[in-house]
């Protein structure tokens, strides 16, 4: 793993074997960043990564200037893992110990970006429950982005608030945004 871009261009990350991950290829990464380089400014951000695992995504955030990243993952070698190279980076990421969905059950709180990439093997439903609860919850800010990384196979166009896919080898990121009002934008262009 390296970063991309950003204050840490082209810094290594080495995660130590044991961890239960699967980290999003450094191609698909390029790409997803690509991507979100023409939606956002990545100074004074606040990120959510849900099933953050070796926190590969966050210090891509961090390199480009986001200071305010929250990582989710339910292992603790993955928790102690972020701590630990955020540290050695000097990142404002913090780390936390949780089941994703109980977190997003009792979490209060908006971001700017919530990206998620749970492992690919869990039911579409679990899929689509992710995406419902950050709505329903009301966690992404208006101007916001959600981004779930899944593999081909599973579908999630059909989602409420679904806005774009990209492809990228096997793997997918599918983009969710809220609805911007048509009549809202033609009372402030007057």
């Amino acid at each position: 793993m390296r970063i991309i871009s950003g204050k840490y261009k082209g810094r290594r990350i080495t995660a130590p074997k044991n961890l239960p991950v699967r980290p999003t290829t450094d191609m698909s990464k390029e790409a997803l960043f690509n991507v979100l380089n023409n939606h956002f400014n990545f100074s004074g951000l606040k990120v959510l990564d849900l099933f953050a695992g070796t926190g590969n995504i966050s210090y891509e955030f961090g390199s480009r200037g986001c200071d305010n990243i929250t990582c989710i993952d339910g292992d603790m070698g993955c928790v102690n893992f972020i701590k630990k190279t955020a540290k050695e980076f000097d990142l404002n990421i913090t780390a936390i110990k949780s089941d994703v969905f109980k977190f997003l059950e009792k979490h209060k709180g908006s971001y700017d970006i919530i990206f998620a990439d749970p492992p690919y093997g869990i039911a579409q439903k679990e899929f689509e429950k992710l995406i419902e609860m950050v709505f329903e919850n009301e966690l992404l800010d208006e101007e916001g982005m959600m981004i779930m990384e899944h593999s081909k196979h599973t579908k999630l166009d059909h989602m409420m608030h679904f806005s774009f896919q990209k492809n990228y080898g096997g793997s997918v990121f599918s983009f969710y945004e809220f609805e911007v009002d048509d009549e809202e934008d033609e009372s402030e262009e007057e």
